[in-house]
């Protein structure tokens, strides 16, 4: 039986320059062609973090509005083959992210509200040495140390009460609440309502 341990969704972030360089799609096929095992698990077909995941290019660092849209038609050719295992869904109360990142090491995920209008997931695949102690991995050419999926937020979403859990098999869960209801009991990890969709996986 998977456990939960809840993340930190962090909403002050400083970083200068954070995301300005863009991931185009001739760049990241030079990338992503020869890349490592990790890579292609981080960034290949399916994946939360691949700039295809939406059917066409789309750079992971520019945030797409992920609840205007239903995961059954956007996901549906992945989902047919078996190549994706990420949900995303809206209940009464609340919008809600599901995706497995296994492949991904847990201790760099980092989860960041941004002006409380976009949600940010991301992490390091790769240390960046000594070689830059005062440039954030973030600031350059981002995808060749880390990864990141951005996210517009929908306008009635609660995101200073924004939760986000990861399982001991990387189940990432990600659920804000709508500011329209008062709920002072959202429901744990992996019951309530995301146990309920738990098949969609």
């Amino acid at each position: 039986m998977a456990s939960w341990k809840q993340l930190e969704v962090h909403t002050e972030d400083q970083t200068p320059h954070k995301w300005s360089v863009p991931l185009s799609e001739d760049m990241f096929k030079r990338f992503f062609a020869p890349g490592s095992p990790i890579v292609h698990k981080i960034f290949g077909d399916g994946s939360l973090f691949s700039p295809l995941l939406f059917g066409k290019y789309f750079d992971p660092s520019d945030a797409f509005p992920l609840w205007e849209f239903e995961s059954d038609v956007f996901l549906s050719n992945l989902r047919s083959s078996g190549k994706t295992s990420i949900d995303w869904f809206q209940t009464d109360d609340a919008y809600v992210l599901k995706a497995d990142l296994s492949g991904v090491e847990n201790n760099t995920l980092q989860f960041f509200v941004e002006n409380g209008k976009i949600m940010e997931i991301s992490g390091q695949w790769k240390p960046k040495g000594d070689q830059s102690k005062t440039k954030d991995w973030r600031s350059g050419n981002w995808w060749e140390h880390g990864y990141v999926r951005r996210l517009e937020l929908p306008g009635d979403a609660d995101w200073k009460d924004t939760e986000a859990y990861v399982s001991n098999d990387m189940i990432v869960e990600v659920r804000i609440p709508k500011s329209s209801l008062d709920s002072d009991n959202p429901p744990a990890p992996g019951k309530g309502i995301l146990a309920k969709n738990s098949d969609r996986l």
